[in-house]
């Protein structure tokens, strides 16, 4: 096995137990964008998510990336390299000069190279991308692209563990507050119910 696909295997088993931690989802994201930088030996990493219009790209987790880079503006879905959304990995080897690429000056800027942007899927549905970002011009392989592509499913299985933690927890509170006003409502019912007077002998 060569050196990059052991490293490679090293940062999944290691994104794996992050994934099976107790950590707040924000938490997990965060650490596979690091963990998939530094794997990979990358400049940065981030994961951008679609606004419900899916119309825009929002940063949710980065690593590596200056704070203005990653505030820049909007990334709109149908300028920056949209082949992505349709489910298909997009290798950029000069993001200055690439069409695909939304910001080429800021992207200059702030000292990216090449990029390779891959689907982030939940349930078959492209919910948003995750992209690393090389400070020096890189003809990403297929072992780079098989890597990016498994830890972007564990960032969408975060994303998943989330959402179902969010449905479980309103519910959760929903039938607390039930209870609670049922609670109130028999109180209320006994208190207005008249006293109960002995039968005379």
């Amino acid at each position: 096995m060569k050196q990059r696909e052991k490293t490679y295997y090293q940062s999944l088993y290691q994104l794996a137990t992050i994934l099976n931690s107790a950590r707040s989802p924000d938490d997990i994201l965060h650490s596979i964008v690091e963990g998939v930088a530094k794997a990979m030996g990358a400049k940065a990493c981030s994961l951008m998510l679609l606004t419900p219009d899916e119309k825009v790209l929002l940063h949710t987790a980065a690593y590596g990336l200056s704070d203005w880079f990653v505030r820049k503006g909007p990334v709109l879905a149908d300028k920056s390299m949209s082949e992505t959304l349709k489910g298909k990995p997009v290798t950029v080897l000069d993001a200055t000069t690439d069409d695909r690429v939304e910001y080429r000056k800021q992207v200059k800027q702030e000292g990216i190279a090449s990029i390779l942007s891959m689907p982030v899927k939940l349930r078959e549905e492209t919910v948003g991308v995750m992209r690393v970002y090389t400070s020096k011009p890189r003809r990403f392989t297929d072992a780079d692209i098989s890597f990016a592509t498994v830890a972007a499913n564990f960032g969408a299985i975060a994303l998943e563990s989330a959402r179902f933690y969010e449905t479980l927890q309103k519910d959760y509170d929903s039938l607390r507050l039930e209870i609670q006003q049922r609670r109130a409502e028999m109180s209320y019912e006994s208190m207005a119910e008249p006293p109960v007077v002995p039968a005379e002998e």
